[in-house]
């Protein structure tokens, strides 16, 4: 990207112009002199109609265009990755700015080499004086909209001061109201003054829409919200929607099975909230107590794990279930996590059902996959060789596989090629154990001892590393396991040097000669490609070089190669 400290003034006209061309053009065919942008603050904003990140932002930069167009003294210019021109005139057709023309495949390239862009959306802002203020402009318009203008640094590090400063005085007023509005809404639209919920426990339940964990949460946190209020508690949940490409239609379709408030649709303080409040994962609720001051980012699991008792959310409450937790997990066993209710037995590829109590004393290993998740299906073949290894040893072992296809045929499909245990599809069990195990992404597999205890939730990983030798996943095993690992390694490490000089010297570097020294990674001074291991390293001028490149360095200073050595990728090694 283009630097934001570089101090190089651009002259608009010859950034902006070719040989043939001293114009840009606008949506309806119309011409405007590059001369007329001289003096103002430009956005150069890098996009493509087929990119959707790009799609999303460009409404965002639309509504701040037309904010600050009264100024006079702003300007956005249009630089296509579009492939074809009929998708740059539809794509620019929504654009209310300026464009370097599609035919002028020169400039573009040009511009988008000068500035460095890897990835769009990027918007580059040039200040007034010709000057790049940052190549931030997407993140800068994403937080701040038409306030961050003019986009300098000390602007944009005021905003932040200001944000730092309101956090520290922060109240329900002051995260919900904006200079447009001092309400929320319901579902049939009423508007709700903020100044009625001060005083409450509030929750803020960030949504996207067709998000499968808020779908799933938004049904217990309904049950769960009109428990707390059947009791009297001053208690409120106001929706944040963050999904600004669906139509209104979808946030009303939603929004009229919630029985709590909102911010209106699209309304800007959705995402200044969640930045706000750094949203890190969905769903989140995040807690504000009565004081107006945050009591919990994300009380989303304790709501799943705990229901009405984790109510108020307050910070004695969730030590209090923290300890009922650790009790929970120290007192686990298989029947507790495998059986609910009626439903106490997992299944066979013929569909047979195994009791869940022939299964206990077992080492078992909870396997959370998929049919359609590429890595998923990349680890099983390794992981089935791992299967018959083990089984082969202690027929106390068995897999059961915990899916997260998307129909019962996707399911049936990817089961049929396993030797193990499973799941029905569908089973409620499924979204407990992800809770409990914390499963954020497939594949993932959790090792269950014979007690029923947990041993690891990382037993994908440590398969990975050591394969079968992994069993039975014990603490002392385990660290057994990494020793010989780590010993190995070493031995590799040490036969790869076999042969190799400890000195070189080299004219990429004639001030010093080069140590051959361990290193954890760096990047080649020589070919500027990514080392790890072994470095031929100046450690008086942080200067590496790859073996390969150091030994052929060194052989080329002694005046020819030298017999007997090969060299493959990092490693070079004698004959």
């Amino acid at each position: 990207m283009a630097s934001t400290t570089d101090s190089e003034a651009h002259n608009l006209e010859s950034l902006l112009s070719s040989e043939e061309r001293d114009f840009l053009v606008r949506n309806n065919g119309d011409q405007v002199t590059i001369s007329n942008l001289v003096g103002k603050t430009v956005g150069l904003y890098f996009s493509g109609s087929w990119c959707g990140p790009c799609r999303g932002f460009t409404p965002k930069l639309v509504e701040v265009y037309e904010e600050l167009s009264s100024k006079g003294d702003f300007e956005v210019v249009f630089i296509s990755s579009d492939r074809a021109n009929e998708a740059f005139d539809q794509y620019f057709a929504k654009m209310p700015w300026l464009s370097i023309p599609f035919s002028d495949s020169g400039s573009i390239k040009r511009l988008k080499d000068l500035f460095k862009v890897r990835g769009i959306p990027c918007l580059v802002i040039i200040d007034s004086n010709g000057k790049v203020s940052t190549d931030k402009g997407v993140s800068i318009i994403r937080d701040f909209g038409s306030e961050a203008y003019p986009f300098t640094p000390e602007r944009i590090n005021d905003l932040r001061e200001e944000e730092e400063a309101a956090k520290k005085q922060q109240t329900l007023r002051s995260i919900l109201i904006s200079s447009s509005r001092d309400f929320v809404i319901s579902n049939t639209g009423t508007e709700i003054p903020v100044s009625e919920l001060e005083g409450k426990v509030i929750g803020l339940y960030f949504v996207v829409d067709d998000h499968r964990g808020c779908t799933e949460f938004t049904t217990k946190l309904v049950e769960v919200y009109r428990k707390i209020k059947d009791t009297g508690e001053n208690f409120e949940v106001v929706l944040v929607w963050l999904d600004d490409e669906e139509e209104e239609e979808s946030f009303k379709q939603s929004f009229d099975a919630m029985p709590w408030l909102a911010l209106p649709f699209k309304d800007k303080s959705c995402e200044k909230l969640a930045r706000y409040f750094e949203l890190r994962a969905l769903p989140t609720l995040t807690i504000i107590g009565p004081d107006g001051k945050t009591l919990h980012p994300n009380v989303a699991e304790l709501v799943e794990e705990h229901g009405v008792e984790a109510y108020p959310f307050s910070p004695e409450k969730v030590a209090e279930l923290a300890e009922i937790e650790k009790a929970r997990l120290e007192a686990q066993t298989l029947e507790s996590i495998l059986v609910s209710g009626d439903t106490d037995f997992v299944i066979e590829k013929s569909g047979s059902k195994v009791p869940v109590s022939e299964l206990v004393g077992k080492n078992i290993l909870l396997y959370f996959s998929a049919e359609w998740c590429p890595p998923c299906r990349a680890f099983l073949s390794k992981f089935i060789e791992i299967y018959h290894e083990i089984k082969a040893k202690d027929h106390g072992f068995e897999v059961i596989f915990i899916s997260s296809d998307r129909n019962q045929p996707a399911f049936d499909e990817f089961f049929s090629g396993m030797p193990w245990l499973a799941l029905p599809f569908g089973d409620d069990r499924k979204a407990f154990l992800q809770r409990r195990f914390k499963i954020g992404g497939i594949p993932a597999v959790v090792a269950i001892g014979p007690s029923g205890r947990t041993l690891t939730t990382q037993a994908k990983q440590l398969l990975q590393v050591h394969g079968a030798d992994a069993y039975p996943f014990t603490e002392d095993h385990l660290k057994k396991q990494e020793q010989k690992h780590l010993k190995q390694q070493e031995q590799k490490l040490e036969e790869m040097t076999k042969g190799w000089p400890e000195k070189v010297k080299t004219e990429l570097h004639p001030e010093h000669e080069l140590t051959l020294t361990r290193r954890s990674a760096f990047i080649c001074n020589g070919c500027r490609e990514i080392g790890h291991a072994w470095s031929f390293f100046c450690k008086q001028c942080d200067f590496d070089l790859h073996p390969k490149c150091g030994l052929k360095q060194d052989e080329a200073t002694k005046n020819g190669p030298k017999e007997g050595w090969s060299c493959e990728g990092d490693v070079c090694k004698k004959s």
